[in-house]
């Protein structure tokens, strides 16, 4: 089964989204699609001149992942202008800055909720650098900054497992994004699987800090650590 695509940020949807060879009819030309984090990835590496760290902080996902992302579209852009094709653009998973972190999967959208592993239950605390053994998370509504807290003292406990369970806790919650310190690789596969993204490097300030920051863009998304 195939792990659910984590949301990546753009700063507008496209003005055009239909390109075709002049003087050619539809009837005759194939066409090929660019998706919209396709497109803001050109836009930032190749129109904006961003730096790759730059451009992956941007949209909020890790430098491997935005590689990957430039590489396939230059790899569209290139193949409709040597073979003469027509292109689309639309579609990916993708929210559009500034936002209340509402993301589109191809079309479909959903409000993240946010899960901070924190020390105590207010926006005040600080964000517990542990995930599994967290005390708790606080868990944000970023539309209008509201919260609830979610006891993970369960899982302090445990002699193993504690990331995995603190996971299946998050994902029943209806979380859509971690911020922590740093999550383990078995609980990282736990919440990808879920489809549940992961912010880390968090510790050290305020869960209202780390909130700000990431909804600032200044936050990506993490790639799995190595087991």
């Amino acid at each position: 089964m195939a792990r659910p695509r984590h949301c990546r940020f753009v700063v507008h949807t496209p003005n055009a989204v239909y390109f075709k060879p002049r003087g050619i009819p539809m009837t005759e030309l194939t066409e090929e699609s660019l998706s919209v984090e396709g497109l803001e990835a050109l836009r930032l590496a190749d129109f904006e001149g961003l730096s790759a760290s730059e451009a992956a902080a941007s949209m909020r996902v890790s430098r491997h992942t935005f590689g990957r992302i430039l590489a396939e579209a230059r790899n569209i852009v290139a193949d409709v202008l040597i073979h003469g094709k027509a292109l689309r653009i639309g579609g990916g998973t993708y929210a559009v800055l500034p936002s209340d972190i509402t993301c589109v999967h191809s079309g479909e959208p959903g409000m993240q909720k946010l899960a901070v592993s924190s020390e105590g239950p207010s926006l005040d605390d600080l964000v517990d650098p542990r995930f599994g053994r967290a005390g708790g998370f606080v868990v944000v509504n970023p539309q209008d900054m509201s919260t609830e807290y979610l006891d993970n003292g369960a899982s302090q406990t445990k002699a193993q497992g504690a990331g995995i369970e603190t996971a299946e806790r998050i994902c029943a919650a209806g979380c859509k994004v971690v911020l922590s310190g740093f999550v383990g690789p078995k609980a990282f596969e736990a919440l990808q699987a879920a489809g549940i993204s992961v912010c880390q490097d968090l510790d050290g300030m305020t869960v209202r800090e780390a909130v700000q920051k990431f909804l600032s863009g200044a936050v990506p998304f993490a790639d799995a650590p190595n087991k």
